[in-house]
């Protein structure tokens, strides 16, 4: 038995929301920097907290999205595209509009990979993400 179940197909996650896969793939990209920052520093909770937002916030999210456009298939640019440009109503306070439209955008390609079993291409980008955001946006 898998720990998590993943049996839809492709063509089941295709007709979801991409706010769908932006909700799962935020969840998959913080227990991936948490994974990270656990395996990699001996920070204490709190402090493993605060770095892992440095990863997690909407401006950080749109950098690493941008950061890796020109590395993106066709497909997974359609994917970013399409999940930026659904209308999402909630937009937390003190959040530039274009960067929660990039990050919500980042994360739907996180959740889109991760929910079609694209599991080596996921693992590409989330190793992508730890080398951009070490080096302040710069690859």
């Amino acid at each position: 038995m898998e720990l998590i179940d993943r049996n839809r197909e492709e063509v089941d996650v295709n007709l979801m929301s991409p706010l769908i896969w932006a909700y799962i793939g935020d969840s998959i990209y913080e227990l991936y920097i948490r994974n990270y920052l656990v395996n990699t520093t001996n920070l204490k909770p709190n402090k493993l907290h605060i770095k892992a937002i440095d990863f997690v916030k909407a401006g950080a999210q749109a950098n690493i999205l941008k950061n890796i456009m020109n590395e993106l298939s066709e497909e997974e640019l359609d994917i970013v595209r399409r999940t930026r440009n659904t209308k999402n109503h909630h937009l937390p306070k003190n959040s530039n509009p274009d960067d929660y439209m990039y990050s919500t955008a980042f994360e739907g390609l996180i959740g889109y990979l991760y929910l079609t079993k694209k599991d080596e291409r996921l693992k590409e980008i989330l190793e992508k993400v730890v080398d951009i955001s070490c080096l302040g946006g710069k690859q």
